[in-house]
């Protein structure tokens, strides 16, 4: 592998492709082969599939059943951030017989309006009951589409309504949060707000349909997603932020920050790309993929996760003692769909960068 040519390594301070490819982790060599690389990679993957650590989180998948509440929507042990952590190593529909079950059980569970609900109780001294936030319909829809089920008639109609759900908030057209239909709760907030979390949701279950499947006006929507890291000095939109919690990503990312607005909008190019694409979107990405770096990256480019969900220390990705070969490969699977940024985010001074509502804005300082 030659790191002539390779876009980040100005401000990564190095080039980790050559670590990641010589990883003990074929889920590693497997992102970076297909989504840094651009090459095929269908022997690495069948190492993903029989590798242990695989198999470890597949045998954590939960039943998706009454008696089986949902732990919370950013926690690592919701069914449809696990169901996502498999898809990013490699995992497809059809791969695995748990997974094949589990998103059986999802599909058999459908509202009226074609939501698909989860089982979670308001509080924890309430029973809980099955209904559908947003952040369930589109976390499941999500789920189902890059399993290759976007062709079933109920993810069909789950589609629908998601569409139909896509409405005008204070921040411009988007998707907010929308009362449970049970019990009447909703995350804190403006009601008039947009949720950033639930569009992020959709916009990348979107993405990963045919161009003709999409609806019109996605494009702005990123935009409206972009436009919250604009005015972060003055709203907060939903009550998310976009300090230091936003900019060091938690392993695995299964929530908002810098790492999933990447994630999201790097799968619409022409938010920056395009003849009449707006000035300042592109200094918001510029400045954002500075963020990512200069928040997450360690010696040689190569990231060592800063902050972690709990009980999953056997995973590079899930201790906060060495880098990750990972975790390093999903970043780099960000930053090059935003090659052409580069050189705009390696003159951005994350230290300079005003800060966001309420917070402080003291910037991490390179390593």
């Amino acid at each position: 592998m030659t790191t002539a040519g390779f876009a980040w390594a100005e401000l990564l301070g190095g080039d980790p492709r050559p670590w990641i490819a010589s990883s003990d982790e074929p889920a590693a060599r497997w992102v970076l082969a297909t989504q840094v690389l651009g090459e095929p990679a269908d022997d690495v993957r069948r190492q993903v599939l029989a590798d242990a650590a695989t198999q470890r989180l597949v045998d954590r998948l939960p039943d998706w059943e009454a008696g089986d509440p949902l732990a919370g929507h950013n926690s690592v042990a919701f069914a449809p951030n696990l169901l996502n952590l498999l898809a990013d190593m490699g995992v497809r529909g059809g791969d695995d017989e748990q997974v094949e079950r589990l998103l059986d059980r999802m599909l058999a569970h459908q509202e009226d309006n074609g939501r698909f609900p989860s089982y979670a109780a308001r509080r924890l001294t309430d029973a809980p009951v099955w209904g559908a936030l947003l952040c369930d319909a589109h976390a499941v829809a999500e789920v189902l589409v890059r399993f290759g089920r976007e062709r079933d008639p109920r993810v069909r109609a789950a589609l629908r309504r998601m569409e139909d759900d896509l409405t005008g908030t204070a921040q411009g057209r988007a998707w907010p949060c929308i009362p449970h239909p049970v019990h009447g709760f909703r995350g804190p907030g403006r009601a008039s707000d947009f949720c950033p979390q639930v569009t992020l949701q959709a916009l990348r279950t979107f993405a990963g349909l045919p161009a003709g499947d999409q609806p019109a006006g996605l494009l702005g929507v990123a935009s409206v997603s972009l436009a919250a890291w604009r005015r972060r000095g003055t709203e907060k939109p939903y009550m998310f932020g976009h300090g230091r919690g936003f900019k060091t990503i938690k392993w695995p990312p299964t929530w908002y920050s810098v790492y999933a607005l990447l994630d999201t909008l790097g799968r619409y190019p022409a938010l920056w790309r395009a003849e009449d694409a707006r000035p300042e979107n592109r200094r918001a990405l510029a400045e954002l993929l500075a963020c990512l770096v200069t928040y997450n990256r360690g010696p040689g480019g190569a990231v060592v996760p800063r902050s972690v969900y709990r009980g999953l220390a056997d995973f590079s990705w899930g201790q906060k003692k060495r880098p990750s070969a990972f975790a390093t490969a999903r970043v780099l699977a960000v930053l090059v769909r935003f090659d052409d940024l580069a050189e705009d985010a390696a003159a951005v001074d994350v230290r300079r960068l005003p800060s966001s509502k309420g917070g402080s804005g003291t910037a991490l300082p390179p390593p």
